[in-house]
């Protein structure tokens, strides 16, 4: 059945093997490389923090995967069709038979990535809303404490408090961050969220008004503040928030979220306060305004008081008329009294009438007289309903009788015919039963004998053995047999306790001096 074939002096390979060996390799060839190349099939994050994707560029394409520790320290976040550079160490990935790059660090390939890298994160916050100027608030007139939020160490803080100066001396509270590198955007947004956490009236005095200030630089170092942490802590400040990053020329993702852009710090001092010395002049004028135009008010309400007493009349003219008209009312009284009481008397004297009438003697003799007129006629037209109602009953109960005798019969009828239906379906009924047991058994027997053809049993039977270790778990290959573990073998018609030897090898616990006689089909060891 099987062709005899020259034997070979080839060393055998387990799967295993060959993939460590092509592993190392894959690694000693060529360790940590940059690759240029477009990312692929991204998205997002796995459910264990780490990132899969691919790199293309025309012609071919590698698989990448990217930590969960490296990747939350990337400056730059894969986006998908984002062309990167990316450093890593090339490796595989015996599981899958594939080899991949294990990426250490990624960057942007270019400013044209960095700058496609910045619109596409524009359009996906404006999408949202973040830069609606509907959501910007006016900045407070004269705030009483400015929040400033910038490198300690640079010109920028020196001018802004300078021009703070010049223009009107305010508490000033400073919160230290870097302005560039990697921590830039976690240290910006956090200091935002910080002043906002503040509680009005509490020890540390909360800002009026924010100012994010940077002097000016490249994309590269404005980067920062293009992160999308930064731009949402700034649209999420409840302080109205004032973004000054770079020269007046420079335009960054914070100055789209803030509630106002100057184009340098120096200009965020002055939108944030007035001029004191020009506010003075004009609360001045406007105090001396304001008594001249009390002063012209008074004087004019003074001419209007005296033109205004002049037109009254005199208390004798107002008086007068309503002097007269008492006069002429006292002189109609007498007459209007004496009329009004003959008028009610006359009234009274009717109702008196009307009421003699209607007294409650004269409704009692009315109903008197009514009562004696229907004298017997109740008692003889109760007793006629009495006797017709007793007629009625009789009726009733000879046909209540006559009905019942009905029922009884037709009952008895049908429960006749429903116990020869119930006989006649238990005679068919047997005879299928049997016939329904018979078939069950018959495919229970099938059923037996494929699963006694399918059970691992059979083919122990034939001579081959299953190895577990003492747990009972089944060992698969000759590599998870250590050197002392102890193992158990179970055959066809039984089990025997064996320990693991070197390279893989099995020793019997107990030597066993028989030899067997026939080939080694079947035997696993």
């Amino acid at each position: 059945m099987f062709d005899d074939k020259a034997p070979s002096n080839a060393p055998e390979w387990s799967v295993s093997d060959l993939a460590g060996a092509l592993k190392r390799t894959l690694e000693d060839s060529f360790g940590h490389v940059r690759l240029r190349g477009e990312i692929s099939g991204y998205r997002g994050p796995h459910s264990s923090g780490h990132a899969y994707f691919s790199l293309k560029d025309q012609n071919a394409r590698i698989d990448a995967v990217i930590w969960k520790g490296t990747f939350s320290r990337l400056r730059f976040k894969p986006e998908e069709g984002l062309e990167v550079i990316a450093t890593g160490r090339i490796t595989t990935f015996p599981g899958k038979s594939t080899y991949q790059i294990v990426i250490e660090s990624l960057e942007p390939a270019g400013a044209g990535a960095l700058m496609a890298l910045l619109e596409e994160r524009r359009r996906k916050l404006m999408a949202e809303g973040l830069f609606e100027a509907a959501r910007k608030r006016r900045l407070p007139y004269l705030p009483r404490v400015i929040g400033v939020i910038t490198s300690p160490t640079g010109a920028v803080i020196r001018d802004i408090l300078h021009r703070l100066e010049d223009r009107f001396p305010r508490h000033v509270l400073v919160w230290p961050v870097r302005v560039q590198g990697d921590t830039c955007a976690a240290e910006v947004s956090a200091a935002i969220r910080g002043f906002n956490a503040l509680r009005p009236g509490g020890a540390i005095p909360r800002p009026d008004v924010l100012i994010v200030a940077r002097g000016g630089g490249s994309i590269e170092d404005l980067w920062g503040f293009n992160e999308e942490v930064v731009v949402r802590a700034a649209a999420e400040s409840d302080i109205p928030l004032v973004a000054a990053v770079g020269h007046e020329t420079d335009w960054t993702l914070i100055d789209h979220a803030a509630d106002m852009r100057a184009p340098t710090p120096t200009g965020a001092a002055e939108m944030v306060v007035p001029v004191r010395v020009e506010l003075m002049a004009g609360v001045n004028d406007l105090a001396r305004r304001h008594v001249e135009s009390a002063l012209r008010i008074v004087d004019r309400r003074r001419s209007d008081l005296r033109s205004a007493a002049r037109a009254l009349p005199t208390p004798d003219a107002l008086f007068a008329p309503k002097r007269q008209k008492l006069d002429l009312a006292s002189a109609k009284l007498g007459p209007a009294l004496s009329r009004n009481a003959r008028t009610h008397e006359a009234q009274l004297l009717d109702l008196s009438r009307r009421l003699s009438r209607v007294s409650p003697a004269a409704r009692l003799a009315t109903m008197r007289a009514r009562l004696d007129a229907i004298g017997q006629r109740p008692h003889q037209a109760l007793t006629r309903s009495l006797v017709l109602r007793g007629e009625n009953l009789q009726q009733i109960s000879r046909r209540l009788v006559v009905s019942r005798d009905t029922l009884l019969r037709a009952e008895r009828t049908r429960l006749a015919q429903a116990s020869d239906l119930t006989q006649r379906v238990a005679e068919r009924l047997a005879p299928a039963l049997r016939s329904q047991i018979a078939r069950k058994a018959d495919r229970l027997e099938a059923l037996s004998k494929l699963f006694e053809s399918l059970s691992y049993k059979s083919v122990l039977a034939r001579g081959f053995a299953l190895v577990r270790d003492a747990e009972g778990q089944m060992l698969r290959s000759a590599q998870d047999v250590t050197e002392g573990r102890a193992l158990v073998l179970e055959f066809g018609d039984g089990r025997a306790e064996a320990t693991g030897g070197r390279g893989g090898g099995v020793r019997p616990k107990t030597p066993k001096p028989k030899t067997p006689t026939g080939g080694d089909q079947g035997a696993l060891f």
